[in-house]
């Protein structure tokens, strides 16, 4: 179970690199669409909507140009939001195996008392 539990890990971090920005791009374009009163229906429909394109836009702009400079430029534009959200996920996960300052300084106490 450890393997699979690993290798599946592996995989959706794998899959939010490539999906970083098309879901960045949803998110904003959710929060906007509620906020101008879309509602709780339309504002998922349109930010759905949002990421695919920009996922299509952005898969179709890279196998079309054939400039290795604009090329360049639209996988950094891709890479940049799944190197945030890469780092935030391993900066979450190494937090797991350790106890906070706060419950560390409580043992710590109570193991004086």
């Amino acid at each position: 179970m450890n393997f699979a539990g690993i290798g599946l890990f592996c995989w959706l971090i794998f899959t939010l690199a490539v999906h970083a920005l098309p879901f960045f791009v949803a998110l904003n374009v959710f929060m906007m669409a509620l906020h101008s009163g879309a509602g709780v229906l339309g504002a998922p429909l349109v930010a759905i909507a949002a990421g695919g394109m920009m996922l299509a836009i952005g898969q179709t702009a890279f196998a079309m140009i054939r400039s290795v400079i604009i090329r360049a430029i639209i996988a950094a534009l891709f890479a940049a939001p799944a190197t945030l959200a890469g780092y935030q996920v391993v900066f979450a996960m190494s937090q797991i195996g350790v106890p906070s300052s706060v419950r560390s300084l409580l043992a710590a106490r109570r193991g004086r008392g």
